[in-house]
């Protein structure tokens, strides 16, 4: 890790610069750009968990939905 500190008498601005260049330089933010939307994918033991408990969820709608106890929604986005 990288630690930066400002040098006697330099400004804000060219501390900036200093900083900003060095980490283009070092190629770390593009790293963390290139991670940041990355996600790991489910195991089959976890796969299959969901899907049984949005199977239950959805019947148990169902359900509620035929007796009349749930009031049918517009399934379109608006």
């Amino acid at each position: 890790m990288v630690e930066f500190k400002r040098k006697k008498g330099e400004n804000f601005e060219s501390f900036l610069r200093r900083f900003n260049r060095t980490l283009i330089k070092s190629r770390k933010l593009n790293e963390v750009r290139k991670r940041k939307y990355l996600t790991s994918k489910k195991n089959k033991s976890r796969q299959k968990e969901y899907a049984l408990v949005s199977r239950k969820l959805r019947e148990k709608k169902d359900f509620l939905r035929k007796t009349g106890k749930l009031k049918d929604e517009p399934r379109g986005r608006w």
